[in-house]
């Protein structure tokens, strides 16, 4: 007896010095003994103890399990193992416990005796499983929710993880996307360096990045990805995984090969002969190509210097419109193609063509396109001297001619021979007409001579528009001129011009009207304008010729407007009589809806 009691007590000590809470049970699991440890944290008293007294700490989400399975275990007599939370009285937290019981049976018999079992602290390694969960799920969220393909390879390159966008990409199943089988949608022609570069980096250790191409699995199409991988080591610094994404940069190439192109094309541009092509940075020539260099005479080591300015190029006389013409840059960033001149390296004046437009991220330069106008100069030049050579010998038998025609009208008409009026009238037509082309190409070459010349009076303009009114309709039979307005206009300047002007304006709308029946004609006065209006209802002009109509030979006409006769000098006459007369002309027209001219005067109008 007294063994039998040192032997408990001995056992009893050792159970006490145990860093678990150890509980004893009988057969029918009806719980008999507490550790002194447990009696300490769940604060048991001492002395016998009800069976369930154990679970007066037990978290209530755990009851029914741990319950569950001590029943189990008793019903069938095998092991009891789970995982449970007790109530810790000193921090007021639960801390979790795993739960372990076997039967104790009689040696003979081999029937239980009793249940013995541990409760072992494990709340710190369900703390690091917890932690290690939600960093998985964070992880698992961030490669979802990034926009490139996220993978990762076990350290032979064994592909075991990837998300979502890389699966729905390439359109293959797990099985097919496990280990290497990802290989089949690289660009044929990219295969083999890619797998030449990785498997370089999975025996270096090397973090690698590589560009290709992938097969879009939905498409068939590739696409340009960058893949980048970094390897993952352990704390003795081997290689335990490798990480990697795939950036898709199809876009970002497709920019790039543009811009490539783009800078090729321009290269091509300012290496070539055909067209002078210069740089500007506020007033210093910073580079120029050859082709500007042949042109001026200059040096690339001239240019480069910074020391050639704009002022070298711009003969003083042409300053002004210079100006104009870097308003008009500063306001619409783009300068239309105008003629001008270039003072050469050597004193050479030349003639251009210039045009330009402002760099969008640099509104300080500019870049200027040059062609060599010479040419054209000179072969206008010859043109002009031999319009006012043959004007001028043509003026002198033509007088003679309208002369003498005009004697034979007076004898067949005293003769009174059949049909001579008819003729004679069609003869003076055509004599008029002939003595009116050649007055407009006197007028065209003194235009250019800067010779034309003009006669100052003051005169009333409402009378002018009646007389070359009453004077086309006498020849027009098919079209009323119907002029209203103001009365009692005064005008200050040649009255032989500016009739000269409307009769143009006013025969040219009976001309290219003729569907129509009427051509009006208006007078505005305002306290500084004077205008007058000319509207037909006529063919019309497209848009993208109005703003030529008034240049010298140009005829706004398309294929299919034929049978208008005229060389195009009339309009460019009109406007620089206008234009000499401080006005100016404008013309507002709709193909298909006829014309309008307006021509604006100011009331103090003087040539």
């Amino acid at each position: 007896m007294g063994n039998s009691k040192h032997s408990e007590d001995e056992f009893r000590a050792l159970v006490d010095a145990m860093p678990q809470f150890v509980w004893i049970g009988g057969p029918d699991g009806n719980i008999e003994y507490y550790n002194q440890r447990w009696r300490d944290y769940a604060r048991l008293p001492t002395g016998r103890l009800n069976g369930d007294e154990w679970s007066r700490g037990l978290h209530p989400d755990d009851m029914p399990k741990a319950m569950e399975a001590w029943q189990t275990a008793i019903q069938t007599e095998t092991l009891y193992k789970t995982e449970l939370r007790l109530y810790d009285d000193v921090t007021g937290a639960y801390r979790w416990f795993l739960a372990r019981g076997a039967p104790y049976r009689d040696a003979r018999q081999g029937t239980i005796i009793k249940w013995i079992g541990t409760l072992t602290d494990i709340n710190e390694q369900k703390q690091v499983e917890q932690n290690l969960k939600a960093s998985q799920e964070k992880f698992r969220v961030l490669a979802e929710a990034v926009p490139q393909m996220i993978w990762a390879t076990q350290p032979d390159g064994y592909l075991d993880y990837w998300n979502q966008r890389y699966a729905d990409y390439l359109q293959l199943s797990p099985e097919e996307l496990q280990g290497y089988g990802w290989r089949l949608c690289l660009h044929p022609d990219d295969r083999a360096s890619v797998v030449a570069i990785r498997t370089r980096s999975l025996e270096t250790g090397d973090p690698y990045e590589v560009a290709y191409r992938l097969r879009d699995g939905r498409t068939g199409a590739y696409r340009r990805f960058l893949a980048r991988a970094l390897p993952v080591r352990d704390d003795a610094g081997q290689i335990i995984a490798w990480f990697g994404t795939c950036t898709d940069i199809e876009e970002q190439k497709r920019i790039e090969d543009a811009l490539r192109q783009s800078q090729e094309r321009a290269q091509a541009l300012m290496d070539s002969a055909i067209i002078g092509i210069m740089i500007v940075d506020g007033e210093t020539l910073v580079e120029a190509n050859r082709a500007f260099l042949q042109m001026t005479g200059y040096s690339q080591e001239e240019v480069q210097s910074g020391l050639l300015k704009m002022s070298t190029l711009i003969p003083p006389e042409y300053a002004p419109h210079e100006q104009e013409v870097l308003e008009e840059l500063t306001v619409s960033r783009q300068v239309k193609p105008y003629e001008t001149v270039y003072i050469c390296k050597d004193g050479r004046f030349l003639p251009i063509v210039q045009g330009g437009v402002a760099l969008p991220h640099r509104p300080s330069q500019t870049i200027g396109f040059v062609l060599d106008n010479s040419a054209r100069k000179e072969l206008e030049q010859r043109k002009d001297d031999f319009l006012s050579m043959a004007s001028h010998e043509l003026k002198t038998p033509l007088t003679s001619l309208k002369l003498q025609t005009q004697l034979l009208g007076r004898q067949l008409a005293k003769q009174e021979v059949t049909g001579s009026v008819t003729a004679f009238a069609r003869m003076d037509r055509q004599v008029k007409h002939l003595e009116r082309l050649i007055g407009e190409l006197l007028d065209v070459s003194r235009i250019q001579a800067g010779k034309l010349e003009f006669v100052q009076e003051t005169f009333e303009l409402d009378e002018l528009l009646s007389d070359i009114a009453e004077t086309l309709q006498q020849i027009s039979t098919t079209h009323t001129i119907v002029v209203r307005g103001a009365v009692h206009t005064f005008l200050s300047g040649d009255r032989d011009r500016l009739g000269q002007v409307f009769t143009n304006l006013i025969g040219n709308a009976i001309k290219y009207s003729p569907q129509a029946s009427t051509v009006e004609v208006e007078v505005g006065v305002c306290a500084e304008e004077i205008t007058v209006s000319i509207r037909d209802h006529g063919i019309g002009i497209p848009r993208e010729q109005r703003e030529k109509i008034f240049e010298r030979f140009y005829r706004a006409v398309t294929p299919d407007q034929k049978g208008f006769p005229g060389f195009g000098m009339g309009l460019y006459i009109v406007a620089e009589i206008v234009r000499q007369h401080n006005g100016t002309i404008t013309v507002e027209s709709e193909v298909g809806h006829g014309s309008t001219f307006v021509v604006t005067f100011p009331k103090s109008a003087k040539t």
